[in-house]
């Protein structure tokens, strides 16, 4: 084993980081196991403090901590992760298994006065905020189902008659609006809905244009499909799992859009931060000055986030993701007793919360910054992740551990935003896809007995990397090839036991799963009516655009008119080349051949199959049969691990 180096790896424990009793259990790697020195001799697990802020303010829990639906199916189950009570065994890292007991906490808590946060029922947190006559809701989680039982352990324990009286989605994240039906299930009415500039069009294209590629790694990334235990799925690092209730979304009745903004809501008064770009398109802080409070909404937490998240996502700018927390150092220095955010337990004193705004402001910097000052000098992503280390000052807060997101991938998302996929060496501008380029390496390692013996040779030797890398090529040269198979399972089991980070080891262990059994069906939070109700005409048909099957197509010209009489508006769509493209105006096509005339409600049922129904056409309604027969579904259970 190669000797130790205190400072390299310390950086790098934030990717990939092991316990010493994993690290001896597995027989890793010294580029793996050489980093476990940094939880038993850097990490202090003696330090208690995260624990006491967790318990602070506790006033009840959910008994039992399962959440049901209105058919009795469990949509969340925060008793399933009982077993956190013990000791970090060797399938866990210690330091991730500290933070899924930190993570599992679930109850009612007082933040402050007029303030309370529910956590543990869902994948965030839910905050309520008490106003003159009733109660403002912050981010009403994932599920109707959860934000229903969020609210309900509220009016048990504190006030039983308090209506809402307003709503707040910090981003549009699914999981900070979903569970609006949970606490207005009648609809918004005269009840404001606030929401950061954007905040529309971000939820849904995330949701609609990529949702099925997203929502199939999704499950990977939260291990929605795995069991809960110690070998098994121990959390997600932002909180325990993702509930799997009824997702809505009530569109905002008012939008924030500039820094200093202020708005009273129910007595309530606010001043925003708005900071674009940062963990969402859309997202905004804000400040509660007559409380002495600041909601940070998911711009600070007790992990490093994502700079690109491993289910997907446009890759976000570090830099000025840093840049808004030096802001927000500005603005509330001095203004707030209590910080608390969407995911994890809030954090109390001035000094405390200046000390983790900079401490995370100098994480997403330094990364930025020397990711920057690297590839300037010619390294690449994977290169720059290899090398990349960060100063133990602020690798050693427990605030910035890489539970969530990691050095690793996040210094490649960076590389990325600034280069793109490309690294500029030509042998890498033309490789061959996955299973061509896999039979050539099982070919050119003397056939598939030969492959699966040396990457035997490569775990013997604990370099379970080259031996997932090898397997890798076995099984995609060879599906039906059960010993790769098999032994690529346990590679990445061995993998999952040693990492630090949560979706790192919910990859692993939900690969290994399907290479054993196989591919679970999924569904999208794209399938939510709300959510498809929510999108504007113009969406729904950019919507079709991605699922043109273009070769099918490239033979057909088509000119059809949608008009909306509630909207005033012809949409003009025309396929043509493979291309569905749109224009709208107030005057009819004369070159469409088909006119359809129909509500909103109607354009709907039509895109869900439908039919025509009441909707009034002229023209050639042959020219619809064409256009959705060369429009796909896509489905959520593609492979993932194998071809």
């Amino acid at each position: 084993m190669t000797p130790i180096n205190r400072r390299g790896f310390v950086a790098a424990a934030a990717a990939v980081a092991v316990s010493p009793e994993s690290a001896a259990a597995l027989g890793q790697t010294a580029g793996v196991s050489d980093q476990s020195a940094m939880n038993a001799n850097e990490l202090d697990f003696s330090d208690d403090a995260d624990f006491k802020a967790a318990d602070k303010g506790f006033i009840a829990a959910l008994e039992p901590g399962v959440v049901k639906n209105a058919a009795g199916d469990v949509v969340w189950d925060n008793d399933a992760y009982d077993f956190l009570d013990g000791d970090a065994p060797k399938t866990a890292n210690a330091s991730l298994w500290r933070q899924s007991q930190l993570v599992r906490k679930q109850g009612l808590y007082k933040v402050a006065d007029r303030i309370y946060q529910v956590r543990g029922l869902d994948l965030s947190n839910m905050t309520i905020v008490e106003g003159d006559t009733g109660i403002v809701v912050i981010d009403p989680l994932i599920s109707a189902e959860t934000a229903a039982a969020a609210l309900e352990l509220y009016r048990d324990n504190i006030s039983a008659d308090k209506q809402v009286t307003g709503l707040i989605y910090t981003h549009p994240h699914v999981d900070h609006y979903g569970g609006c039906r949970g606490v207005l299930p009648d609809g918004a009415g005269d009840v404001p809905i606030l929401a950061p500039e954007g905040f529309m069009e971000h939820a849904v294209s995330e949701n609609v244009f990529a949702g099925t590629a997203m929502t199939r790694r999704s499950i990977y990334m939260y291990g929605a499909h795995l069991d809960k235990g110690p070998t098994a799925q121990l959390g997600c690092g932002l909180g325990q799992n993702i509930s799997t209730g009824t997702v809505g979304l009530l569109e905002p009745t008012k939008y924030v859009s500039e820094t200093g903004q202020r708005e009273t809501v129910d007595g309530v008064v606010m001043e925003f931060q708005m900071t674009p770009g940062t963990e969402a398109p859309a997202e905004m802080n804000f400040l509660f000055p007559e409380l002495r409070a600041v909601c940070m909404a998911e711009n600070a937490t007790h992990t490093m986030h994502n700079i690109v998240t491993l289910r997907g996502a446009q890759v976000r700018d570090a830099k000025q993701w840093a840049a808004y927390l030096t802001e927000s150092v500005g603005l509330y220095d001095g203004q707030v007793d209590v910080a608390f955010a969407s995911h994890h337990w809030p954090t109390w004193g001035n000094d405390e919360i200046v000390a983790l705004l900079e401490a995370q402001r100098d994480l997403y910097a330094y990364m930025h910054d020397q990711t920057l000052r690297m590839l300037n000098s010619g390294m690449t992503g994977k290169e720059i992740a290899e090398e990349f280390q960060l100063p133990p000052a602020l690798a050693e807060v427990w605030a910035n551990r890489g539970y969530y997101g990691s050095v690793s991938h996040n210094v490649k998302g960076i590389y990325q935003r600034y280069m793109g996929w490309f690294d500029a060496n030509p042998a890498h501008l033309w490789e061959h896809p996955p299973v061509a380029e896999a039979k050539r390496y099982v070919k050119a390692l003397g056939g598939m007995s030969s492959a699966v013996g040396k990457a035997r040779e490569f775990l013997r030797e604990g370099d379970l990397r080259f031996a997932a890398t090898l397997l890798n090529h076995c099984v995609f040269a060879d599906p039906d090839h059960q010993q790769s198979k098999q032994l690529l399972a346990q590679v990445y089991e061995k993998l999952a036991y040693a990492t630090e980070n949560a979706v790192w080891r919910n990859f692993y262990l939900t690969g290994a799963r399907e290479l054993r059994e196989g591919v679970k069906q999924a569904t999208s939070a794209s399938d939510s009516s709300d959510v498809k109700a929510a999108l504007s005409v113009d969406q729904l048909i950019d919507a079709m655009s991605v699922r043109v099957d273009g070769p099918k197509a490239w033979d057909l010209d088509l000119a059809i008119d949608w008009y909306l009489p509630g909207q005033a508006t012809y949409w003009h769509l025309r396929l043509k080349h493979g291309v569905l493209t749109r224009t709208s105006g107030s005057a009819p096509n004369a070159s469409a051949g088909l006119t359809l005339i129909m509500s909103k409600v109607q354009l709907l049922q039509l895109l869900a199959g439908k039919g025509l129904g009441s909707i009034q056409a002229s023209g050639d309604v042959t020219l619809l049969t064409r256009l959705f027969s060369v429009i796909v579904t896509p489905t959520a259970d593609f492979n993932v691990v194998t071809p």
